[in-house]
């Protein structure tokens, strides 16, 4: 594969563009992503060290959790220091082997959250409309099962993407609107076609729309006509209790991936595409973990009872 790299592209590095061009904004913007870095990694690191801990959260619910939070300490290692680094040096470059495997590593976990989220979205459609079953249908088996394919999913969506981008010649021009190498900026230079690499992305995207688009939003119709049938006020409250931090974080992921890349070829969509995919590259793998402690009143108590276990 390597030697194929060489003698296809007469590219051995690319340059990235970075989030902007404006010299006074560099220093600025290296302190406001090192700190969203830094709460990146200690937020979800520390939510998983949680549910590893206190035995109250070894169920379901919390097993998909520290997969999410799994997925968004891994990724946050893919582009981000890259990225710091851009900001402190005069040229961000990036050797052809280097941003492939960063393209790779991009899409795997990219897919695999989708795949991820959508797990939770089937554990909670069965936790509420179907809690007699819950222990049979969420066994511990079926997660491991859900977890698998989901990584499967996500390994297999990497491996087609940067299949494909190996396969194309670049030739004259290196430099990346990007601050990652991301496949459509990649495409667009290109010398040779991309109209497989365009193929596979629009295959992807409907696999991913059909399969976890739609367990996602049939999960939660169901969910919201068993509520709507609740007669207490307790039941409706717990409910949505539940339910309403996987709903914040399936809206800022999936909303900030939808006006990432769909959107009219400009110029100015390329900045705006930029813009929201900061969104869910940097910024939703931070919130993730405040999402799930802020609203939870299992992972409060968790946090309480290993301060105690710390501080005797």
């Amino acid at each position: 594969m390597h030697m194929a790299m060489e003698n296809d592209s007469s590219v051995t590095e690319f340059v990235f563009m970075g989030l902007t061009e404006q010299p006074e904004l560099q220093l600025p913007l290296f302190f406001v992503f090192l700190l969203n870095y830094t709460a990146t990694v200690m937020g979800n690191l520390s939510l998983m060290v949680l549910i590893c801990l206190n035995s109250h959260l070894h169920n379901p619910m919390y097993f998909f959790l520290f997969n999410l939070s799994l997925v968004d300490f891994c990724y946050s290692f893919v582009c981000t220091p890259k990225m710091l680094m851009g900001f402190v040096s005069e040229k961000s470059i990036i050797s052809y082997t280097g941003c492939m495997t960063q393209l790779f590593f991009f899409c795997f976990f990219v897919n695999s959250e989708c795949y991820v989220l959508t797990a939770m979205a089937y554990d909670r459609y069965v936790a509420i409309c179907k809690p007699l079953v819950y222990a049979i249908l969420m066994s511990p088996r079926m997660c491991s099962l859900l977890m698998i394919g989901s990584y499967l999913m996500g390994f297999a969506s990497a491996m087609a993407h940067t299949g494909c981008m190996i396969r194309l010649k670049f030739c004259d021009s290196n430099i990346i609107n990007h601050y990652m190498c991301e496949i459509f900026p990649l495409l667009q230079l290109s010398c040779s076609s991309t109209y497989a690499n365009e193929l596979v992305s629009s295959l992807i995207a409907c696999i991913v729309v059909i399969v976890s688009g739609l367990v996602i939003l049939m999960s939660y119709a169901s969910i919201l006509l068993n509520v709507v049938q609740m007669s207490s006020a307790t039941g409706w409250s717990k409910a949505m209790g539940t339910c309403g931090s996987h709903i914040i974080t399936v809206s800022l992921f999936y909303g900030s991936g939808l006006f990432t890349y769909v959107k009219p070829a400009s110029a100015e969509s390329v900045d705006q595409g930029k813009f929201f995919s900061v969104f869910y590259t940097l910024m939703v793998p931070m919130l993730n973990p405040l999402i799930y402690s802020l609203r939870n009143k299992d992972v409060k108590l968790a946090a309480k009872r290993t301060m105690k276990r710390i501080t005797i």
